[in-house]
């Protein structure tokens, strides 16, 4: 049996051109992709679902103006059939705090994006507030993980002063080390059983990572994301199609367990 056939659901995407300063413009335009080719590349593999917010409101680092890209996903996401948008909540721009106020109303929005690295600002010092704000509206929070500003051990205790609120960890085995087991260990740290990990990213192509995780967390823990135009999606969907797990435990991974928290 195989699991090709099952819908899955990315909850780790983005759209648009990527941009880095110090990138030679090939490698931004291999990096970016707009709308239209996210749900192209998704459908071809049988991706039903992605999760995006948009690199307009993340990139450059620490030039990035968040709130411009929410604006421009609530349009594009409302106008693309396959997508959902995660809003951006950057703490060092109070308005996006306002618009998450009203984006989270939308139907085709899940939740909240947080990205400590792209943004410049240690969560250590801005997650209070954060996940106050999250907790005050039952939000699903997606944050990137894995470096200095946002380490796995700095954001699980607020996530564990707010029972309500469910916390996916990005980029399972990231690390600006050789340390792969961040995540998986702040998934354990979690006192309430509200903290996931996806599998987006360089890493999750590392032999027997996901299997550890799985091993070490539980197959509920793990949710399937891309990081989609960053990384392609084929790749990123055969890497779970080709496990080497279970296929109840795949389909959990590819579409049960984001189904499930999302209310998809």
């Amino acid at each position: 049996m195989t699991t090709e056939h099952i819908p899955a659901i990315d909850v780790h995407g983005h759209y648009g051109p990527y941009w880095r300063h110090e990138c030679p413009e090939l490698s931004n335009r291999f990096y970016s992709g707009d709308a239209e080719t996210i749900v192209r590349r998704a459908t071809a593999v049988n991706v039903e679902w992605t999760v995006v917010s948009p690199l307009l409101g993340l990139l450059p680092r620490g030039e990035a103006d968040a709130a411009v890209g929410n604006e421009e996903a609530a349009r594009v996401v409302a106008e693309t059939d396959g997508l959902l948008q995660w809003v951006i909540v950057d703490p060092t721009r109070p308005k996006t705090y306002e618009q998450a106020e009203a984006m989270l109303r939308l139907p085709k929005c899940v939740g909240i994006k947080v990205h400590p690295e792209e943004h410049v600002y240690p969560i250590r010092e801005h997650g209070r507030a954060v996940f106050e704000f999250a907790a005050r509206h039952d939000a699903v929070v997606l944050i990137h993980s894995g470096h200095e500003h946002s380490l796995p051990a700095d954001i699980v205790p607020f996530v564990n002063d707010h029972p309500n609120v469910r916390l996916i960890l990005a980029h399972i085995g990231c690390s600006s080390d050789f340390d792969r087991t961040l995540q998986v260990r702040g998934v354990q740290a979690s006192r309430h059983g509200n903290v996931f990990a996806d599998t987006s990213s360089m890493m999750s192509t590392t032999p027997e990572m996901i299997e550890w995780a799985v091993d070490e967390i539980g197959a509920d823990r793990v949710l399937f994301g891309t990081d989609t135009p960053i990384y392609f999606t084929a790749m990123q969907r055969a890497r779970i199609d080709h496990a080497e797990l279970g296929d109840d435990v795949k389909k959990m991974i590819l579409r049960d367990n984001a189904a499930a928290l999302l209310g998809l």
